[in-house]
């Protein structure tokens, strides 16, 4: 803040002449900074769908093997059961 401090108390002259041109230059900045990090946005957005795309593929495998082995010890628990009450009746 010194170095803007420094300009506008030493010459008013200078001190408009950079604000006018920061005026002027100010669009033609930003046009050139956006061209410059869109490309760097899309890829870090791209990056990030693809992380949850994978992210989301593996808890559904995950979710499924899950379901499958409760299904596979609740047939197992019922098949035991079964053969429990065969033999009873026997």
């Amino acid at each position: 803040m010194a170095l803007i401090d420094d300009i506008f108390k030493g010459n008013f002259a200078a001190g408009l002449a950079l604000g006018v041109g920061a005026i002027m230059l100010g669009p033609t900045a930003v046009r050139t900074m956006g061209s410059i990090l869109r490309p760097a946005a899309k890829t870090f957005i791209k990056g990030g769908i693809v992380f949850y795309r994978e992210t989301l593929s593996e808890l559904g495998e995950m979710a499924t093997d899950l379901v499958a082995e409760a299904r596979a010890e609740l047939d197992q628990e019922t098949g035991s059961e079964a053969a429990q009450e065969h033999h009873a009746a026997a």
